[in-house]
């Protein structure tokens, strides 16, 4: 017997006990999200935020690191291995539920995932798309990683945010060393290509940073984020330019 909405209390308490502190529920119903075994797309996700350490992001300001790219890793092993115990919870509850993988390009042509983390993480409400086609969120600004969750439990959802935050800030746009960001100013159903020029930051990345991780992590963009710098702020009661 599946829980009713009124049972949904256990995942409050899932989220503190593994200390994910910025979480939501998104309504996707109308997008094409992914399948179970039985080829039953899932109506909700549970979006989750994880974010990077203050001090490691501000410190690639102009280019990535050893140290950015340690924690790139790091921050992704936790995703996945908290997404894959929210499967679990979620199956033991009754509920059908699958993970969406927090790095992972299943389409390379076209440089994609299986679906946007940053869609289900806006239809729950947990933030908008920045001008660097990035999630930006009140509590941790840009400088997070994101993990999914495909689930049918009856959850309470978002509501969804629509509209952008960064008012005519352009720091990310001016920073991005590939020139691949358009400064256009995100809406729910605007393209990707629309904010960003995907394949010119890939080629970048790759031919300066394959140091670190084969050019896949960059991380300037979110860096000069003034939403991010004021994380740094607070972490450290420092004045950041």
């Amino acid at each position: 017997m599946q829980p009713s909405r009124e049972d949904a209390n256990w995942l409050n308490d899932w989220m503190a006990a593994h200390q994910v502190a910025l979480w939501g529920t998104a309504d996707l119903r109308g997008f094409a999200t992914p399948a179970d075994a039985a080829g039953t797309p899932f109506p909700r996700a549970i979006a989750m935020v994880f974010p990077m350490t203050p001090a490691i992001m501000a410190s690639i300001r102009n280019g990535p690191n050893q140290a950015y790219a340690d924690e790139y890793t790091r921050v992704n092993q936790r995703i996945d291995a908290m997404a894959a115990q929210l499967v679990a919870a979620l199956r033991e509850q009754g509920w059908r539920a699958k993970a969406l993988a927090a790095s992972a390009r299943t389409d390379p042509v076209n440089i994609r995932g299986d679906f946007p983390h940053k869609t289900a993480a806006t239809r729950a409400g947990l933030g908008w798309i920045g001008r660097h086609c990035q999630l930006i969120t009140r509590r941790y600004g840009s400088r997070v990683r994101l993990g999914t969750v495909f689930t049918d439990a009856v959850l309470k959802t978002g509501p969804p945010v629509e509209r952008s935050f960064c008012g005519q800030c352009m720091r990310c746009v001016a920073a991005c060393p590939a020139g691949a960001l358009t400064g256009a100013a995100w809406h729910p159903g605007l393209a990707r290509e629309r904010i960003l020029d995907v394949n010119a930051c890939d080629q970048w990345k790759k031919t300066h940073y394959y140091q670190y991780r084969n050019g896949h992590t960059c991380g300037i963009c979110s860096s000069v984020c003034p939403y991010g710098q004021k994380v740094l702020k607070r972490a450290t009661g420092s004045r950041v330019a």
